[in-house]
């Protein structure tokens, strides 16, 4: 005997299954949108608090420059830290690109806790690192803690992990539409994950939203003039971009080697930021300044005013990446900012365009050449110097981004379509491989 339902249930459920088959995407917005106001509340507030204490770190450094000092200890704490009680966290952007391509075991909570400490530290003690590599793992971190009470599935849950990255990047840089395809392209070279794109930029725009809530502030540039889009001009955004390419394949290769030679060199993990301070430090006191520590945010902004000198971007790199191949913790991206723009203003001297033009173009080009995401770094110079210089930076983005080659800051990115065939025909093959 079977049992049916009665009828007046069956009637009154009958227009919504009706709607649900005209419409099937509707029940995948509502849950999205749903998880994506979690997200975006979550880590648009982590983001908040994590730029006003890199405000405080910076401040605070500036004003006791003593604590440089102390560098190589912060360093040793740092070390220590992660290899007694973050050994499993320590691939940091690499285990959120693994995580979309194959879901495994939960992300670590401390993941986010750890990153933030080791960040603050390195800042507030004059190491030179950004801000963007710390942003996405604490929005990964947080994020993936959704995954068991929501029961999400592997599928859904690379989406959660993506559309964390595109709330950590969005807001952190106030750059949502940036970062919600930043959170599409820099998993996979040469291909875009179009099944995310809802979820990465309602969580992106969210979470920029929240930030601003809490009266976060993200620095303001700017490009007085651009000139018109003539051939010879954009023959001068082609040479830029070539350029631009060069560097951020020096970076990312100079980075990947570094850590390579610290770890063939001295075996117990802890003693490489340790060494790597020492350095650091006789560095910054033979400068004799702190120009080219932290973020360096100053000195960006006085690239799209002044004329730069040539070696301020090649100072950039090499303290960089002391900091970074050493074991301290932050990001990549401000100081490529840093790199790209110092570099574009001092090529001034040598190709007729703008200061500002020049700067905002190297500003986002490097940036595309070392993450391999031409379209974000597109968007982004939209968004930050608005949309009258498109045209220029789109051109020494994309030309940066084939002449970087494949390689680039995250190891763990996959190919899934060579920028040139000849280069590679072994789809799936990681950039570290190459």
């Amino acid at each position: 005997m079977s049992l049916k339902k009665p009828q007046s249930l069956q009637t009154s459920n009958s227009p919504f299954k009706h709607f649900f088959r005209q419409f099937p995407a509707v029940p995948y917005l509502l849950k999205w949108i749903l998880i994506t106001i979690v997200v975006g509340a979550l880590v648009g507030t982590a983001s908040a608090f994590f730029l006003f204490s890199l405000q405080w770190a910076t401040q605070m450094r500036e004003q006791h420059l003593w604590l440089i000092g102390l560098l190589p200890i912060a360093g040793l704490l740092i070390g220590l830290l992660y290899h007694y009680y973050g050994k499993d966290i320590e691939g940091g952007n690499n285990i959120l690109i693994d995580t979309i391509h194959q879901p495994a075991q939960k992300i670590p909570f401390k993941m986010t806790v750890f990153i933030y400490l080791g960040t603050i530290a390195t800042h507030l003690f004059g190491g030179s690192a950004g801000r963007e590599g710390t942003a996405l793992q604490m929005a990964g971190g947080i994020a993936d803690q959704l995954t068991k009470p929501l029961r999400l599935n592997a599928e859904d849950r690379a989406t959660l992990i993506i559309a964390a990255v595109a709330a950590g990047f969005g807001s952190v840089f106030g750059t949502p539409l940036a970062g919600a395809v930043f959170a599409m392209e820099f998993f996979f070279v040469g291909k875009l994950r179009y099944n995310s794109i809802f979820p990465s930029f309602a969580a992106a725009i969210l979470a920029n939203q929240v930030t601003h809530l809490w009266h976060a502030s993200h620095t303001v540039y700017h490009i007085p003039s651009v000139p018109p889009t003539t051939l010879l001009n954009l023959g001068y955004a082609v040479i830029a971009g070539i350029i631009f390419g060069i560097c951020a394949a020096t970076f990312s290769k100079a980075l990947r080697y570094t850590g390579q030679f610290f770890k063939t060199q001295i075996k117990y993990p802890p003693l490489r930021p340790l060494v790597g301070g020492l350095v650091l430090v006789l560095l910054i006191y033979a400068m004799g300044n702190t120009q080219y520590i932290g973020l360096g945010i100053p000195t960006i902004v006085a690239s799209f005013e002044q004329q730069m000198p040539i070696y301020a971007f090649a100072i950039k790199i090499i303290l960089t990446v002391i900091t970074l191949a050493a074991g301290f913790k932050g990001g990549e991206v401000t100081p490529l900012f840093f790199i790209g723009a110092t570099l574009g203003s001092a090529l001034a001297i040598i190709l007729p365009l703008p200061v500002a033009l020049l700067a905002g173009m190297g500003f986002v080009a490097v940036f595309a050449g070392a993450t391999n995401t031409p379209l974000a770094c597109t968007l982004m110079a939209l968004e930050l110097f608005g949309s009258q210089c498109g045209v220029h930076v789109a051109i020494a983005c994309i030309v940066a981004y084939f002449l970087s080659g494949h390689t680039g800051i995250y190891g763990r990115q996959i190919i899934g379509e060579a920028k040139n065939p000849r280069w590679s025909k072994d789809q799936n093959k990681l950039i570290n491989d190459l």
